[in-house]
């Protein structure tokens, strides 16, 4: 298997959502990052050991549907990105560990 995909949304009544930001709440980074380590783990029954790199590009605000792309890149590396209607959110590379 070579790729995986994943439907995610974040709840407005998620505890990181308070802080980011009072008024204008966007889905922080940190959680974004945890759905991909969900994503690996229901994949490949893998932990996220690593970030080697993320960039984020757009927002994503509490409610809205996503999708999380996880591809093999070698043993351990994966490339993620995340969209939502059509335009990246996210992109990334991560390393898997069992």
């Amino acid at each position: 298997m070579n790729g995986f995909a994943r439907g995610l949304c974040i709840d407005a009544g998620h505890p990181a959502l308070p802080g980011h930001f009072p008024g204008e709440p966007l889905v922080p980074a940190a959680v974004l990052l945890e759905q991909v380590a969900l994503a690996l783990r229901a994949w490949r029954r893998q932990r996220m050991t690593r970030v080697l790199e993320a960039k984020f590009v757009a927002p994503l605000r509490p409610g809205e549907a996503a999708r999380i792309h996880l591809s093999d890149v070698d043993g351990a590396r994966l490339r993620f990105t995340i969209e939502c209607d059509g335009r990246l959110l996210a992109r990334g590379l991560v390393e898997g560990a069992a």
